[in-house]
């Protein structure tokens, strides 16, 4: 099989590299491409002969041009030469298209630092470099396009929470969904055609994601999916699914380096320190004390007296979006506005640093699982303290998909 995946790198700027993980969808935001049909292998494969049995091929990002060279940087992390000669064809392809009918033909002067490409031709004895007979190209520009509109559906047709209960036989999981006005259930329905894909242990990233299935599923995991939801939101059918085993936590800074990126926490749960590295695909934010005090009272299912619900008014937590998230029916905001998604009104706000935390500030934060001595951030929330002294903490859940490597935001 021939594949062609798109770059995308689940990270905050690179903004996810697509991936043969990322759903031929998402994929982007992760755009991914597998050129798997028959079609595609016929036509990306010149006539075998003797003399072509032993072709090489790469799939990678161009690293650098020079003239007629260009060096590949592959998906397994090696740099390839690959030499262009004259008469080499050169295709270009769409993000998500499956087969070659509708490639373009492009010039070798058309490829840039950046394009996703697969080359088929002679490999050195070493594996080093290449003789390129032909180059499948999926232009940067292209992918781009593709992964916004990726996020963008994700944010529009997405949902996600804690897993509370799964049901292999029946294919269904419920999760458990965090907005302003509380959590509620959602039974997420999967069919034979719902993709499913869950992270690989301690990554975040979405092209380290791989195919898995519902039995998979844990209670505790987190769960984002993408499909349709029914009228009152309480059921919801999938196309794709991800999920992963993370940590919450959720303590007290007691040392701050931002020279290497990294706090030590200790952990309100087991007592113990935890060291916090920060990378960036970190996403790190901080609340007002208003904020943190409406979000308490929020979760408490409390209602500050003559102030409007959190998400409906532009004061505030106020005013972090329209109601529902997104105004989406039924996006995740109680009936009467009285919701908002809480992952949606911290990605608004915004981003610190490791240098803006001190010893002594509340945090809560969803980590990788790493080890009970040493995490990775994915998302950390300071200025808690209302919320920790309400004893509302263990309600507040953070999404580990804030990551733009990620699915988009929920609705």
């Amino acid at each position: 099989m021939v594949a062609l995946i798109d770059g995308r790198t689940m990270r905050a700027t690179d903004t996810i590299r697509a991936s043969s993980t990322v759903l031929i969808g998402v994929c982007l935001v992760l755009s991914c491409v597998v050129l798997s049909s028959p079609s595609v292998e016929a036509q990306a494969a010149p006539p075998q002969s003797p003399a072509s049995s032993a072709q090489a091929k790469a799939v990678g990002e161009i690293k650098s041009i020079s003239g007629s060279t260009i060096t590949l940087t592959t998906d397994d992390g090696k740099n390839v030469s690959v030499s262009l000669p004259d008469g080499v064809r050169v295709v270009r392809i769409a993000p998500g298209q499956t087969d070659l009918k509708n490639a373009t033909a492009i010039t070798v002067q058309d490829l840039q630092v950046g394009d996703r490409v697969l080359v088929q031709g002679k490999a050195s004895e070493d594996g080093k470099s290449m003789m390129a007979l032909r180059v499948i190209v999926m232009k940067q520009s292209d992918v781009s396009a593709k992964q916004q509109q990726e996020r963008e559906d994700w944010q529009k047709r997405g949902i996600g929470g804690l897993v509370s209960a799964v049901d292999p036989v029946a294919g269904t999981v419920t999760i458990s969904v965090t907005t302003l006005a509380g959590s509620k259930k959602v039974l997420i329905q999967t069919s034979k055609k719902t993709i499913v894909r869950r992270y690989a242990p301690n990554s975040v990233k979405f092209d380290d994601a791989k195919p898995s299935k519902v039995a998979d599923i844990h209670p505790g995991d987190q769960l984002r999916a993408r499909g349709t939801k029914n009228a009152d939101g309480t059921e919801f059918t999938a196309e794709e699914i991800v999920s992963g085993s993370f940590r919450n936590i959720a303590g007290t800074v007691t040392s701050a380096n931002a020279a290497d990126n990294s706090l030590t926490v200790m952990d309100l749960l087991s007592k113990k320190a935890v060291v916090v590295k920060v990378t960036t695909d970190s996403q790190l934010r901080k609340l007002t004390q208003m904020m943190a005090q409406r979000i308490a009272m929020r979760l408490k299912g409390q209602s500050p007296e003559g102030q409007a619900p959190a998400g409906g008014t532009a004061q505030g937590a106020q005013g972090q979006g329209p109601p529902g998230a997104g105004g989406a029916p039924g996006g995740g905001a109680g009936r009467g506005g009285a919701g908002g998604d809480l992952g949606q009104m911290l990605l608004r706000l915004p981003a610190v640093t490791v240098a803006d935390f001190q010893k002594g500030d509340a945090v809560i934060l969803v980590s990788t699982e790493g080890s009970d001595s040493g995490v990775t951030a994915i998302t950390m929330v300071g200025g808690v303290e209302p919320i920790l002294t309400a004893g509302s903490g263990s309600q507040m859940v953070l999404s580990p998909w804030s990551l733009s490597g990620a699915p988009g935001e929920t609705q």
